[in-house]
């Protein structure tokens, strides 16, 4: 177990005991965990320099590269929290919650898949008023730091490059940068990761340094991650699976980080290969897409080690190929939330039927229990909503006290929102969302979020959008709409007046026309009809 309670000093503690491994492998940047820390010292008085204290909030919203990594561990070492973005996320998503946090600094590509998300920004519907920084209708943010993916811009107001940042850093000294470090303190806040909710309008869950490092520390014990290990992470970093059950573990163990900037399953084969990745977390879709490649067979995949997958149903037969095709030692599945982060996760040793229809026994300290409605625990194989206690549920939710009392009971059970069962070896299986979730590739869409931006186009009597199934993503998001009479929507113009509002995963992929929705006697939309209705239908195409 590391000793280390703040990311600052996990940082400081890998560059000693592991200086000269390899901490970061990012195309032709190569770091050395000593390397990694000088250059995260050098933007963290950068940082400063430029005005960052202690409390201040900094937001990444970036591809996977190292450059995420050393502004993520920048930010905390300057004292600031961390805000984590969704490169997915449409110039206004990230508006709101840039403007909730009253962030300070942005760290953002110049350009990345075409994209030009400081202009997204700056072309949201809120990006209005005078304004003497970078974005308008943000006054807090006074930063804006460019990161080098695709391309450089010229020079604008509050707007650096990050070669910028880092020449700054000689306005500040090591000694004063040292003291700042010193300064974060385990019940810190390190991070503040949004999460959508059933009213649609997303919630900032807020985590100390204490506890973003113990839920690493319990996710690498359970894998059995060593500094031999070579950890390829698909998982965005915005994510907390890329983020806590990734880089930092990697941080805490020694292991080298490959971060994977977009998900090409060539170059994920070609990196296994030349790099002899051992670990590949991801969602059921990735291991899938690899037995079907047909140039699997011509890549030597032997290093792969450890897989980690859930998110989606997980078959039996696909775990029992993920150990003969492709030569995984071990493969697990777990359960967690941005709340609580990793909450159950299965052990070595475990056999096919229980990785694919678990999700596990409880980690980091988590108790876990199944309760009814009124809160009373249910036994072993009675379904209830799953509900944990410990010391890594989230401090709260940013600024919103009526929703962390709602999430979080007086003795400190976190309501979940999932539906599952506990047998009797205390393995639990998820079977159902009390919130109506649907999970995308991994992503989560809350409906809520979808629907009311359809009611807000206008015409539109009712809407509800569930999961369909789908072979590659796990579901996709299909809207069932009552429209008004005479209204003008097609199915097409309501899906690119989503795509125009909404991150590309939340948008639906169908919108299907009807005379009524199910509802039942209280007037509450029958979700689960209408996930039958989809599945139906999803099999008869």
């Amino acid at each position: 177990m590391s000793a280390a309670q703040t990311l600052p000093s996990v940082l400081e503690a890998s560059a000693e005991r592991f200086a000269d491994r390899t901490a970061i492998v990012d195309g032709d940047t190569r770091l050395t965990f000593a390397e990694l820390a000088d250059l995260v010292a050098e933007a963290q008085r950068g940082l400063m320099a430029s005005g960052i204290e202690k409390g201040d909030r900094v937001c990444v919203w970036s591809p996977n590269t190292f450059h995420w990594v050393v502004a993520a561990l920048a930010a905390h070492a300057a004292g600031a929290s961390l805000v984590t973005l969704n490169t997915r996320y449409t110039g206004a998503e990230a508006f709101e919650i840039i403007s909730r946090t009253r962030a300070k600094a942005l760290f953002c590509p110049d350009v990345f898949l075409g994209t030009d998300y400081l202009e997204a920004l700056r072309k949201a519907p809120d990006a209005e008023g005078p304004s003497d920084g970078p974005v308008a209708g943000l006054p807090a943010l006074e930063l804006v730091v460019r990161v080098p993916i695709e391309g450089g811009r010229g020079p604008e107001v509050g707007v650096i490059t990050w070669d910028e940042l880092l020449r700054r850093s000689v306005a500040v000294g090591a000694e004063e940068a040292a003291e700042r470090r010193a300064a974060v303190g385990p019940e810190d806040v390190a991070d503040i990761i949004f999460t959508s909710g059933t009213t649609g309008r997303p919630k900032g869950a807020m985590s100390a340094h204490r506890q973003t490092v113990s839920v690493a520390e319990a996710w690498a014990e359970c894998a059995e991650v060593t500094e031999d290990d070579v950890y390829l992470i698909i998982a965005p970093f915005f994510h907390t699976f890329g983020y806590k059950a990734g880089w930092v573990v990697c941080l805490l163990r020694g292991a080298t980080i490959i971060p994977q900037v977009t998900f090409d399953l060539d170059r994920v084969l070609e990196t296994i290969e030349r790099e002899r990745v051992t670990i590949l977390p991801g969602p059921p879709t990735i291991f899938q897409t690899m037995l079907a490649h047909p140039g699997r067979g011509e890549r030597d995949l032997s290093s792969l080690r450890l897989a980690v997958t859930g998110s989606a149903t997980v078959p039996v037969s696909l775990v029992e190929r993920m150990w003969d095709e492709l030569d995984f030692k071990l493969v697990m599945t777990a359960y967690g939330l941005t709340e609580a982060v990793v909450v159950t996760m299965c052990r070595p040793g475990d056999d096919a039927e229980t990785i694919a229809t678990t999700a596990g026994r409880p980690t980091a300290g988590f108790e876990v229990r199944i309760a009814d409605s009124e809160g009373n625990e249910m036994p072993p194989g009675e379904d209830g909503e799953v509900q944990v206690r410990g010391p890594n549920v989230m401090l709260g939710y940013l600024d919103d006290e009526a929703a962390t009392r709602e999430a979080i009971e007086p003795d400190g059970w976190l309501h979940t929102g999932d539906v599952g069962r506990m047998d009797e070896r205390g393995y639990l299986t998820i079977t159902d969302r009390l919130k109506d979730m649907i999970t995308v590739g991994g992503f989560n869409v809350y409906p809520a979020e979808v629907e009311n931006a359809i009611l807000a186009l206008g015409g539109i009597v009712e809407c509800a959008v569930v999961g369909m199934p789908d072979e590659r993503m796990g579901e996709l998001p299909l809207a069932y709409i009552v429209a008004e009479p005479g209204h003008e929507h097609t199915e097409e113009s309501l899906i690119a007046a989503c795509r125009e509002r909404l991150a590309n995963f939340k948008v639906p992929r169908r919108v299907l026309f009807v005379d009524e929705l199910p509802h039942n006697a209280a007037g509450k939309v029958l979700k689960r009809e209408l996930r039958e209705r989809a599945a139906a239908d999803a099999a008869a195409r």
